[in-house]
């Protein structure tokens, strides 16, 4: 099977914060989270006017998501068969703002 056509104009390799961890008690699965983790890119499932990209650990707990200026190009793409792999590069506690607690580095194939 052939992956879809990368958008234009976008990188392969970046780097993103994840919002919303505080919400719905998701802050909890920060404590477990160490630099270099790998977690699961997962589109919102149908075309939304804003499309999300959420952010899960491999159990299938969400931790958060990618910010909606990422989402917009990343989640059609995901959902049309792109494939993308993410990595924790820093995870911090409650000191931090919440929308900086954990930072990915996500590489897209």
């Amino acid at each position: 099977m052939t992956p879809p056509p990368f958008p234009r104009d976008r990188p392969r390799r970046f780097r993103a914060t994840v919002h919303g961890t505080v919400f719905a008690g998701r802050d909890r699965h920060l404590e477990g989270l160490t630099v270099g983790d790998s977690l699961r890119l997962i589109p919102e499932p149908l075309a939304e006017s804003d499309p999300e990209v959420w952010v899960h650990l491999h159990t299938g707990d969400p931790v958060g998501h990618l910010p909606r200026e990422i989402g917009v190009w990343l989640a059609p793409w995901l959902r049309s068969g792109g494939a993308a792999e993410a990595r924790a590069l820093k995870v911090s506690g409650e000191e931090v703002p919440s929308w900086r607690r954990l930072l990915l580095e996500i590489r897209c194939g």
